[in-house]
């Protein structure tokens, strides 16, 4: 998917508020942690795009007296285009996730062909238990039947910056997803 040439937009159009993320993350972590009740679940933070709703997560479980361990991983399915690729998962330390429980924390699901490549990656390590939730989903662009265990939001087929996605490596500072 090609973004429109806004390759210059100083602040995209928001297509999802800071003020409606921090809401949804926050009732989200609740959704979590009933499903989770009484494991000590260890976060597998899918780098980059992943790490300020994985931020916002954590805080959130903090709140509610959860301690989470968190661990992070590279799946490489973009680089600096707009079209998946054959996705690379990069788990940094996988012996850290073997007999955990783990929630693997995703900033977007597109395609699926990334969180399918990551969960048979993670699998293979040897979890307890494997969940996954994804900040965003884009069930429009799906290639594989696949979802995330928890999602925060349903998302229209537009190229999407901010909350920590980018285009070519701008835009994750910006407090809400915006458009392209």
């Amino acid at each position: 998917m090609t973004p429109p040439d806004r390759e210059g937009a100083a602040n995209p159009p928001e297509i999802l508020s800071a003020g409606v993320i921090a809401a949804r993350v926050k009732s989200l972590s609740e959704e979590i942690a009933a499903a989770n009740a009484g494991r000590n679940l260890h976060l597998l933070v899918v780098l980059r795009g992943a790490f300020v709703f994985a931020a916002d997560l954590v805080r959130e479980f903090h709140a509610r007296g959860i301690e989470v361990t968190v661990d992070f991983c590279r799946v490489a399915s973009y680089g600096d285009g707009t079209e998946p690729g054959v996705p690379a998962v990069e788990l940094y330390h996988p012996e850290t996730l073997t007999d955990r429980d783990v929630l693997i924390v995703e900033d977007i699901v597109d395609t699926g062909i990334a969180l399918e490549a990551l969960l048979r990656a993670v699998n293979g390590a040897g979890p307890r238990s494997v969940a996954s939730a994804a900040l965003l989903s884009k069930p429009s662009r799906r290639r594989v039947a696949i979802q995330a265990d928890f999602t925060g939001f349903i998302v229209p087929d537009r190229f999407l910056v901010g909350y920590g996605l980018d285009y070519a490596g701008r835009y994750r500072h910006l407090p809400y997803v915006g458009s392209l």
